[in-house]
């Protein structure tokens, strides 16, 4: 396990100011967990996407925060000094400032995270204000935000349109004046990352395809292991396909089942000679 300091606000704000890009990763379970900690991962997102990659969903919005709270917990046992962020899923946050500061509080006091993320632009302002009041620091989420992706018109970039990157532009600022200490701009053109990043001045821009431009990155752990079986998006880089090695080993074992290579003598127990002459006498 590793040994290294507690990652806190203090960390990531000190490696941006040097110029050290953030790493940051999605975690749902506590083996991969243990894996990224012991990689030295700066950052960890439990994120909802854990309905499509862990729940077999087709999207996010089937996610309870019960869901999100169990898997959050597994998460921090397996990485005890990574920067722990909890994911606000569909409607933990949006119906009042009361429900979202609950459900915040819920990931702080249950899961022992770091902070929390939610997505939307400066009509959010007023739900992070309140989050940050009560002492719960908070990410924002901007450009393609998975829980409005039938307003968005589906999984597509955005900002391309230069009235549409000027919103987000206007809304990223929006959020650090509100408190957010970091945002999440996923699918955003790269320019307009670079464009955020520049003028941020107390929050740290984090990027999700959206370009080298910003002061950290993201990736969906399954994408970048081939371990979504569905589709691999763009944005991703696949460091190992996980995925192959697993369907190659579950193909092997399936068929040493059947042919009866498997079990092997060094895959069972035995008995005792003595024990089971005893055991028959018994059973007699």
């Amino acid at each position: 396990m590793s040994d290294r300091k507690k990652v806190t606000l203090r960390t990531l704000f000190n490696k941006a100011a040097k110029g050290e890009p953030i790493s940051w990763l999605t975690c749902y379970d506590y083996p991969t967990a243990s894996f990224q900690e012991q990689a030295g991962i700066d950052m960890i997102l439990v994120g909802d996407s854990l309905g499509m990659t862990m729940l077999g969903y087709d999207g996010t919005l089937p996610v309870t925060m019960d869901d999100m709270i169990r898997h959050t917990q597994a998460v921090r046992r397996g990485a005890p000094t990574a920067f722990l962020v909890g994911d606000m899923p569909y409607m933990s946050y949006q119906p009042s400032t009361e429900s979202a500061i609950r459900s915040a509080g819920r990931f702080m006091a249950e899961a022992s995270c770091d902070a929390i993320k939610l997505e939307g632009g400066g009509e959010m302002a007023h739900r992070i204000k309140a989050i940050k009041e009560v002492g719960i620091p908070v990410v924002g989420h901007l450009g393609l935000t998975p829980q409005s992706v039938a307003a968005l018109g589906g999984f597509r970039v955005q900002g391309r349109g230069a009235q549409q990157a000027k919103k987000i532009i206007d809304d990223a600022k929006s959020l650090e004046e509100a408190g957010a200490f970091a945002i999440l701009l996923e699918m955003v053109p790269d320019r307009v990352c670079k464009i955020i990043t520049e003028r941020a001045e107390n929050c740290l821009i984090l990027s999700l395809g959206s370009g080298p431009n910003a002061h950290g990155q993201l990736l969906i752990y399954h994408d970048m292991f081939g371990l979504y079986p569905n589709f691999t998006p763009r944005m991703a880089k696949v460091f190992g396909n996980a995925g192959e090695v697993i369907l190659k080993g579950l193909e092997d074992y399936v068929s040493e089942v059947k042919d009866k290579t498997f079990p092997q003598r060094e895959n069972w127990f035995a008995m005792k000679d003595e024990e089971y002459d005893e055991l028959m006498k018994l059973i007699d």
